[in-house]
């Protein structure tokens, strides 16, 4: 009886004493090249950014902690659906021909395409039309490229596979003009990137969706933890203070 008495207090003082269990981290796919939302810092060598900084307090609030993984945007959704990454957290449009593949958490931010050329180039574009015949550019894998193809407007639409690649070939009068998110277009020229790169403020955008976090169609309990983080971090402040930290409103 003894002996039994003393297993017991034994079990309960090791019970009480183990560590508790460790979260279960989840791999988290971003782009090294979509400043503010997300990018590669090149002190820490790590991604940052507005998407990055999301779900880092969304895994916080749901229980689970996240490994963020840099890839390019084009390979974002094939990553997730072969199980190489859990979630997308990026610069990603929730789109329907989107959500035929990935499932969205409810949308984030919501914002539309810059139109950007060069500074010496000082026309006040309004629309598509107004750059007929010229040679613009876009990012792989983004809901601008489709619009711009089949506008019919062109020469040539040029595919890209970043933001920054774009702005290059617009600095250097490669391209006669640019079409990409207009966050990242505004934040790369307000920290004095591309000096001969202006954004076209007339312009009325071709496209504007919302970002959302994408997860597995089969993932149904881990989007459910996503919208719940989500809610909470927009209920107690902690969303509207990382947009603001990187210059966005909300």
């Amino acid at each position: 009886m003894l002996r039994r008495l003393c297993l017991a207090v034994v079990g309960v003082w090791l019970g009480l004493g183990a560590p508790a269990s460790a979260q279960q981290t989840l791999k988290v796919g971003s782009t090294p090249t979509g400043i503010p939302f997300t990018f590669l810092d090149t002190q820490s060598n790590r991604i940052q950014g507005v998407m990055v900084d999301i779900i880092t307090a969304v895994g916080k609030e749901s229980g689970f902690e996240v490994q963020v993984e840099p890839m390019q945007f084009s390979a974002l959704i094939g990553a997730l659906t072969s199980s190489r990454i859990d979630i997308i957290a990026a610069a990603m449009y929730i789109t329907e021909p989107r959500k035929q593949v990935i499932d969205f958490s409810d949308p984030i931010y919501t914002y539309g395409d810059g139109l950007f050329v060069a500074k010496s180039d000082t026309w006040e574009y309004k629309s598509l039309e107004d750059l007929k015949g010229a040679t613009v550019g876009a990012q792989v894998g983004t809901a601008y490229v489709e619009p711009l193809q089949k506008s019919g407007h062109f020469q040539e639409v040029k595919i890209y596979e970043t933001i920054p690649d774009i702005m290059r070939d617009v600095n250097a009068g490669r391209i006669k003009a640019g079409f990409a998110d207009l966050p990242i277009v505004a934040y790369n020229l307000q920290q004095g990137r591309f000096p001969e790169v202006r954004l076209v403020k007339g312009y009325k955008p071709m496209v504007i969706g919302s970002v959302g976090i994408g997860v597995r169609k089969a993932d149904g309990e881990l989007l459910g933890k996503v919208n719940a983080g989500l809610r909470k971090i927009k209920d107690n402040g902690t969303l509207k203070g990382i947009l603001a930290k990187w210059g966005l409103d909300e």
